[in-house]
């Protein structure tokens, strides 16, 4: 395949059932992305004893070329994954969208922001299992700062237990199978981080309440069939209980090549041809630092805007953004390099592993120098994504 122009910003990639990404030669991987083929082999051979232990898919996109992907012997290109916490930055995604649209709206009719308190928004978790609740935003939940039990104090995922609701756990209504409960807040609402599958899930119940539709019917007209994804969402809840909603922190499978599609909407400011899928100022507002207490996390989505994000790895740029989750399902934008990078796959079990993108940039041979990165402590991470 000819390698044609450098770098194309109108390239948009045809969804994989009709030609897909473009893809590159060895021999065009230097002069047209930019990258030193031996570091790239590096990457790959670093990468070996992963690929045999896991089943695990990478892909490498810059300049709009498809310019390198590891596979597991039993992968193919098409084969999807559960991205686990990747899942958030979809939702809060969705979320942005409803209400940037005014398509977000309160019983009453009226339009729903970010400061509107989520307790308006359930009535099923009403009344209170902590008066302190009614002071919780959509901001708040977005951020990972509502005060609901997390990672913190012993909560993670949500593990509920055969005779209750996923969502009636979430309410703080009744424990999980180990007889944790998160009916009691933490922490006043605003005051502290924690990273709480439970607070997440209130964001399921929310979106439907606020828009009459479900987080996976509303990302499946309005992102992925327009970006040429294919994915599955799981619904959690019903069978009697509240529910079922599509599941906001965890359950959405696609491939590695359709993860890098959206991450590759992300690189081009929310623009897939000549459509706006999402507005630069609701990018912005995803992926800035969202409070004061971890400044890696925006909403939904984890940052290095102030250089919190992976500190232990100096080379990535401020304007790194990622989607990260469990087992190591990654996606990693980079706009200053025109990056893209895209990890799935069974695991490992490993909270940060931030090597992968590391070695990808050091790969780069035309890479603009790197900021300094600020020497603070490094920022508190989950155990699980």
């Amino acid at each position: 395949m000819s390698a044609g122009s450098r770098s194309d910003l109108d390239y948009f990639p045809p969804p994989e059932a009709v030609g897909g990404w473009r893809y590159l030669s060895e021999s065009e991987i230097g002069p047209v992305a930019g990258f030193d083929a031996e570091g790239l082999a590096a990457v790959e051979k670093e990468y070996a004893p992963l690929l045999e232990e896991y089943s695990t898919s990478i892909v490498v996109i810059r300049h709009g070329w498809l310019v390198k992907e590891f596979h597991s012997f039993n992968v193919p290109h098409t084969a999807t994954f559960d991205l686990w916490s990747g899942t958030k930055s979809f939702t809060a995604t969705a979320w942005a969208m409803a209400l940037e649209a005014g398509s977000a709206r309160d019983a009453e009719g009226e339009p729903v922001s970010l400061d509107t308190p989520a307790y308006d928004l359930l009535p099923a978790g009403k009344p209170l299992s902590d008066p302190r609740k009614a002071e919780i935003t959509l901001r708040h939940l977005l951020s990972m700062s509502s005060g609901i039990a997390g990672e913190t104090t012993g909560i993670c995922g949500m593990p509920t237990a055969t005779d209750a609701g996923i969502y009636e756990y979430a309410l703080g209504l009744v424990p999980n199978r180990y007889g944790q409960t998160v009916g009691e807040l933490a922490a006043d609402p605003g005051t502290v981080w924690d990273y709480s599958d439970p607070a997440y899930s209130h964001l399921a119940m929310c979106f439907k309440a606020a828009t009459g539709v479900e987080l996976a019917e509303f990302m499946e007209a309005n992102v992925f069939a327009k970006l040429g994804i294919t994915a599955g969402w799981d619904q959690q809840g019903g069978a009697g209980w509240i529910g079922p909603h599509t599941n906001p922190h965890t359950g959405l499978g696609m491939s590695a090549r359709d993860y890098v599609r959206f991450g590759y909407m992300v690189l081009r400011g929310g623009r897939w041809g000549e459509e706006e899928i999402i507005s630069t100022a609701a990018l912005k507002e995803l992926t800035t630092p969202s409070q004061p207490h971890n400044r890696a996390y925006g909403l939904g989505w984890w940052t290095n805007a102030e250089g919190r994000y992976a500190p232990d790895f100096p080379n990535l740029p401020r304007d790194l953004v990622a989607c990260s989750g469990f087992h190591f399902n990654r996606c990693y934008v980079i706009p200053s390099l025109d990056l893209v990078v895209a990890r799935v796959g069974t695991g490992p079990a490993v909270s940060q592993d931030h090597s992968l993108v590391s070695s990808v940039v050091a790969a780069i041979v035309d890479a603009p120098p790197t900021e300094p990165q600020t020497q603070d402590a490094p920022v508190q991470q989950p155990t699980k994504e």
